[in-house]
C-alpha cells in the first residue's frame, strides 16, 4: 500500500506539502495542489481519513454531497435522503459543492474525517481525485442523479432518472402547439446530466422532423444567471427561437427574467419549458410546463443502496422515469390541466 512519502515523491514535493494539501491548507499553490491530488489518485493512496472509514465500528452517519443547495431539486433530494435515513436510524451530514469541483473534494475529505459510514454524491463534474481515492479504498459510495464514469468508479451504484422519454414527450408537445424554432439552455458538458439532456433533446427533435441548430444551443451552468445570459443571446438572433427548453429549473427562471426584462411575454412571444419541476412553478405567471423527476423515490433508493453497502450487502444501480407536466408556458389552451 502506498505511503504519504510515495505521494510526495510522485508529485515532486515534500511530505509536509502533501499533508497540507490533504488538510486543505490555504498556503498551497493551485498547481501544486493539482499535482498532489493527481498523485493521490494515480497511486491509490489512502489518506488517514479514508483509512479510518474502513473501520468495522459504525457511527450510523451518512455523508451527502450535493451540487447546489440553492437549487430546489437538490434541496428536495436532501430532504428525501434525510427522511429515508432517519427511518432506518441513520443521520445525514450534508456538504454543498456549489457546482465547484474543489469544494466537492473538500466536502468528501471533511465527511471522511467525520467518520461517516458511507457517502452519497451528486458530482459536479467528471473528475474528482478525492472521490476516486475514496472509491478505490473501498468506501461505501453511491452516486445520485449524476455520476462519474471511469476506472475505479465503475462499481459505484448509480441512482438516477432517465429523462429521455419525458423529453421526447415535451418535444412532441411543443410541435403539436406549432413551435418549430426550438432552443435549449444546456447544463455543463462536464456533467452526465448536462450531456444526456442535450443528446435526448436533439434526438427527439430529429424524430419530429426538426434539427437542433447550433446557434440554438446555449451553454449554461445549472444556475439562474447563465439562463438569463443564454436567453439574451437567443433573443438577439435574427431569427430567435419561438420556444426555449431550459435543462434545469434555475436556468428556466433566469430565462423568464430576461424575457420579461425585454418587455416580452411567455408564451405569447416565446414559449418556455424546464427540466426539474418544482412546487412553486404552479405559482408563476404563467405556470411553467416542466419535466418532473421522482425526487422522493430517488432519495429513498439512494439511501437503501448505500445502507446495503454499509451493512455488507450487494447494491444495484436504479433508473427511474421522469414525466412531463404540462401547464401554460408553452401556449397550452387556457384551462388545460397537467
Amino acid at each position: 500500500m502506498p505511503a504519504i512519502k510515495d505521494v510526495a515523491r510522485c508529485a515532486g514535493v515534500s511530505v509536509a506539502t502533501v499533508s497540507r494539501v490533504l488538510n486543505d491548507h490555504p498556503s498551497v499553490r493551485a498547481d501544486t495542489r493539482e499535482r498532489v491530488l493527481a498523485a493521490v489518485a494515480d497511486l491509490g493512496y489512502r489518506p488517514n481519513a479514508v483509512a479510518r472509514s474502513l473501520r468495522t465500528d459504525q457511527t450510523r452517519t451518512l455523508g451527502l454531497v450535493i451540487s447546489d443547495v440553492l437549487n430546489p431539486f437538490f434541496t428536495e433530494l436532501a430532504r428525501s435522503v434525510e427522511d429515508a435515513a432517519r427511518e432506518l436510524d441513520y443521520s445525514v451530514v450534508i456538504g454543498n459543492a456549489d457546482e465547484r469541483p474543489d469544494l466537492q473534494d473538500h466536502h468528501v475529505r471533511t465527511l471522511m474525517d467525520r467518520r461517516i459510514d458511507g457517502l452519497l454524491v451528486s458530482p459536479t463534474d467528471g473528475g474528482s481525485p478525492m472521490m476516486l481515492a475514496a472509491a478505490r479504498a473501498g468506501t461505501p459510495m453511491v452516486f445520485v442523479d449524476r455520476w462519474i464514469e471511469g476506472a475505479g468508479l465503475d462499481r459505484v451504484p448509480v441512482i438516477r432518472t432517465d429523462g429521455r422519454g419525458a423529453i421526447r414527450a415535451l418535444v412532441a408537445h411543443l410541435c403539436a402547439l406549432g413551435h418549430r424554432r426550438v432552443a435549449i439552455i444546456a447544463g455543463p458538458a462536464a456533467t452526465t446530466t448536462g450531456r444526456e439532456r442535450v443528446d435526448a433533446f436533439r434526438s427527439a427533435l430529429r424524430e419530429s422532423g426538426l434539427e437542433l441548430r447550433e446557434d440554438h444551443i446555449g451553454q449554461g451552468d445549472f444556475q439562474a444567471d447563465s439562463g438569463r445570459r443564454v436567453t439574451a443571446r437567443f433573443l438577439d438572433l435574427p431569427h430567435p427561437p419561438d420556444a426555449i427548453f431550459a435543462a434545469d429549473n434555475l436556468m428556466a427562471l433566469g430565462a423568464m427574467d430576461e424575457i420579461r426584462a425585454r418587455g416580452l411575454r411567455v408564451p405569447d412571444d416565446v414559449a418556455l419549458a424546464a427540466f426539474d419541476d418544482i412546487p412553486w412553478f404552479v405559482h408563476t405567471d404563467p405556470p411553467i410546463t416542466a419535466i418532473a423527476q421522482p425526487t422522493g423515490a430517488l432519495g429513498r433508493a439512494a439511501v437503501t443502496a448505500l445502507i446495503d453497502l454499509v451493512e455488507g450487502r450487494p447494491a444495484e444501480s436504479v433508473t427511474l422515469s421522469a414525466r412531463l407536466v404540462t401547464r401554460r408556458s408553452c401556449g397550452e389552451p387556457e384551462g388545460s390541466k397537467p
